[in-house]
């Protein structure tokens, strides 16, 4: 079983960056896909990003392509998220997710993962 915290969220202003960590403990994260979702408030889950394994591929919902970044430190344990040009939309709780086995078609979905983390809070606004 892996253990994930996520961190790294913060207040930010309309255009800037920000890195979000997941890092793993309790297992081995190149075991695992790792996926990034987020929630705002009234609205359901949604899927942000995924990596496979070996980080050789990676997913995008499309409000998000082009602007954030996601990648894996397997020595590390830890996925990033880089988000660039930040939107007051963007703002959201966001989750990391780990599964073992997923189609790379499904893993924007949340109910193909196994373990959660806390999540950490984003915000952008001026």
């Amino acid at each position: 079983q892996v253990h994930l915290v996520e961190s790294g969220g913060g207040l930010v202003q309309p255009g800037g960056s920000l890195r979000l960590s997941c890092a793993a403990s309790g297992s081995t994260l190149n075991y695992y896909i790792i996926g990034w979702f987020r929630q705002a408030p009234g609205k359901e889950r949604e899927g942000v990003s995924c990596i496979s394994k070996s980080g050789g591929n990676t997913n995008y919902t499309d409000s998000v392509k082009g602007r954030f970044t996601i990648s894996r430190d397997n020595a590390k344990n830890t996925v990033y998220l880089q988000m660039n040009s930040l939107k007051p939309e963007d703002t959201a709780v966001y989750y990391c997710a780990a599964a073992p086995f997923i189609a790379r078609t499904m893993c924007l979905m949340s109910v193909r993962y196994n373990y959660w983390g806390q999540g950490t809070q984003v915000t952008v606004s001026s």
